[in-house]
């Protein structure tokens, strides 16, 4: 069983990204807006490694959904 905690910060360690709260606003910053209708793992800020990951824990609907959506709507969102 895994007994990991889901968050943010784990889930840019998973993707081989800095994981520091400073470092995901700037990656959300720098990459937002992105097309709400586009699956986050199609947006070109993510390599084939990190794409397939969260493109399977989308479609095997893991522990990873909710934090993966969580990401998702933050790069839809529009930054000032």
């Amino acid at each position: 069983m895994d007994l990991s905690t889901h968050n943010l910060k784990n889930l840019f360690d998973q993707l081989g990204l800095p994981s520091d709260d400073a470092s995901i606003q700037q990656f959300i910053k720098d990459n937002a807006p992105t097309p709400p209708d586009q699956p986050i793992y199609e947006s070109s800020c993510f390599n084939d490694a990190q794409a397939a990951f969260l493109a399977q824990g989308l479609d095997e609907d893991s522990d990873w959904t909710e934090v993966i959506d969580t990401l998702h709507a933050a790069l839809t969102e529009v930054v000032n």
